[in-house]
């Protein structure tokens, strides 16, 4: 009997925590388990297989974890011939020492392992055998393109460009979990591309931990504005993103090439980080504010309706007053269009975990407070220059509030909400009109 035969009638239920590239893996841990006959269970106790997508990015991110385990183990107790495997970021940072803590896991695979998964879960001796497998594999990437994915969407797809990050910034655990920065070739995800196309998929998000980086480990010249001039000519695909970017690797000819594609978005998630050099240094970011200023500069006079986000981390060790108040002064001055603002918390293993002044709760909470208050003003006013202006969207669906106010995103993501109309369907191009502007959401007729 073969592997497909032995799980029939089986059914699978994953839960991810984090970022979208372990949106993404997800996809594929599903399509492997799809593969043995797996189907999806709707709730978790109906399920012969719980597979948990973790991140460790952050304390509460595996704090979480844990609280599930706890849940799961009374369903284990109940049904014995369940599995559970611990998959992501957690599991390559704690390998075995997860089992050793919660016995009741099956197996752990690091983020290079998806596509054992299925040799995994269909030994016999996976059920209590205690399975690790967390050693990095750089031609695991390669693997990607041979990997089902079950996608949530039939609109929208993640494509992972790379896998790893090369940077260490002091306060980030990712380069220790996810390795050096391994590139796919240009040519394996212009195929997996195209089949998206073929497939009627009108939006693909590329992936990477800093797409700016990707091609460098090539060694040949190659860089993502390569890749972006290749993903352009593939027909079908009508918006092209792409997360995240940094400032120390992207260049002018990168620039260049966003401007110039008929389908790269007009949205930019630039993360700055923090607003004074001093601290940048500190969080080894690699570049100044003044570069930064450059950088975006250039960026808005090539798109000149470029939508730019970033990131923020407030109450890093050693930040003063003074600095903050630096964080403060360069919102006002470049306005982004939102920025998701982090308490800064210490993960072990880090060198900023070992730092000296680190900041005290009550001050960090305030300083996030005002920079959030400052944003919040910009994003308003940014938001109130669209009324009375006419965009593209492609149509994503209800929203969960009200099943008769549908929702879609603009080229720089904008999200507009328009009251339905019968002929709408998902994933169509539509325009609309926007009437009223709020902080965080545009409200609008369809034209």
């Amino acid at each position: 009997m073969d592997k497909e035969q032995l799980s029939m009638g089986k059914k699978y239920y994953t839960i991810t925590y984090g970022c979208q590239m372990n949106e993404s893996d997800t996809e594929r841990i599903n399509g492997q388990l799809e593969e043995l006959g797996y189907r999806p269970a709707e709730e978790m106790e109906d399920a012969d297989i719980v597979i948990m997508n973790t991140c460790s990015v952050r304390q509460n991110a595996e704090e979480k974890v844990y609280g599930k385990i706890g849940e799961i183990k009374k369903l284990k107790d109940k049904n014995p011939d369940m599995l559970l495997g611990i998959a992501g970021c957690m599991a390559q940072e704690n390998k075995g020492k997860l089992i050793e803590r919660m016995p009741i896991i099956d197996f752990v695979i690091g983020p290079y392992h998806i596509h054992d998964l299925k040799d995994i879960v269909s030994k016999e001796n996976a059920r209590g055998g205690h399975v690790v497998k967390t050693e990095r594999n750089p031609h695991s990437v390669e693997d990607y393109s041979e990997l089902k994915s079950v996608r949530k969407s039939k609109i929208f797809a993640w494509v992972p460009i790379m896998q790893g990050c090369n940077k260490f910034c002091t306060y980030c655990i990712v380069p220790y979990v996810r390795g050096r920065e391994i590139s796919r070739t240009i040519d394996d995800i212009s195929n997996e591309i195209q089949t998206l196309a073929d497939e009627g998929y009108k939006e693909v998000t590329l992936l990477g931990q800093n797409v700016n980086s990707y091609g460098l480990d090539f060694r040949n010249g190659t860089d993502f504005g390569d890749l972006i001039r290749a993903i352009d000519k593939i027909d079908g695909i009508e918006r092209v993103r792409y997360m995240t970017s940094h400032p120390r690797d992207m260049t002018f000819e990168m620039i260049d090439a966003m401007a110039e594609s008929s389908k790269v978005v007009r949205h930019m998630h630039l993360p700055v980080q923090h607003g004074s050099n001093e601290m940048l240094k500190k969080m080894n970011r690699g570049y100044t504010i003044e570069h930064f200023k450059e950088l975006l500069s250039y960026v808005r006079s090539k798109m000149p309706d470029i939508v730019v986000t970033t990131d923020l981390i407030t109450g890093f060790p050693g930040e003063t007053e003074e600095m903050h108040q630096e964080t403060l002064a360069l919102l006002k001055e470049v306005r982004f269009d939102s920025a998701y603002t982090f308490i800064y918390s210490p993960r072990t293993g880090t060198p900023a975990a070992r730092m000296e002044d680190q900041i005290d709760s009550d001050t960090k909470h305030r300083r996030l407070q005002e920079l959030m208050d400052v944003e919040n003003e910009v994003s308003l006013e940014l938001n109130k220059e669209m009324e009375g202006k006419t965009y593209s969207i492609i149509v994503e669906g209800p929203s969960k509030q009200d099943p008769m106010n549908w929702y879609g995103r603009t080229s720089g993501n904008k999200m507009i909400l328009f009251p339905y109309k019968e002929g709408i369907s998902v994933g169509d191009i539509v325009d609309v009109k926007v009437d009223t502007a709020q902080t965080w959401v545009l409200k609008g007729e369809l034209i």
